[in-house]
């Protein structure tokens, strides 16, 4: 199955979100799943305040991981970006499961700046 990883990183140190990152491909690759590409879209405020590990947050670094894997290893995924203090917010959405829905979507996710689609769609899951 195809996912996508929306991840939020508090702000600050690039090194971190490189941590991050890397710390979700090697448990997807670990698994025998495969990481179709990471995108680093920078940091841009949040759509309101959020408070997270008793800390208030305004801004925060987004990335962006596809990945194809089995659903067992999204999860631990998402239990391992869950128990990271850098972590500021986390969606996974699967994109597909058939062959036929899948085939021709690439690995990195491009910002829509002229039509804000995905502006608003990342906006609803925070």
């Amino acid at each position: 199955m195809l996912y996508e990883l929306i991840g939020v990183v508090r702000p600050g140190k690039v090194l971190e979100v490189k941590e991050i990152a890397k710390t979700a491909g090697t448990l997807v690759l670990n698994a025998g799943g495969v990481v179709r590409g990471i995108t680093n879209w920078g940091t841009f405020l949040l759509p309101k305040p959020y408070r997270k590990h008793q800390q208030l947050h305004t801004s925060g670094h987004y990335f962006i991981m596809r990945f194809d894997s089995s659903a067992k290893t999204q999860h631990s995924v998402r239990r391992t970006l869950s128990l990271d203090p850098r972590m500021i917010k986390y969606s996974v959405v699967k994109m597909g499961d058939k062959l036929e829905a899948i085939k021709e979507v690439g690995g990195q996710a491009e910002w829509a700046s002229k039509k804000g689609k995905e502006r608003d769609a990342l906006s609803q899951w925070m």
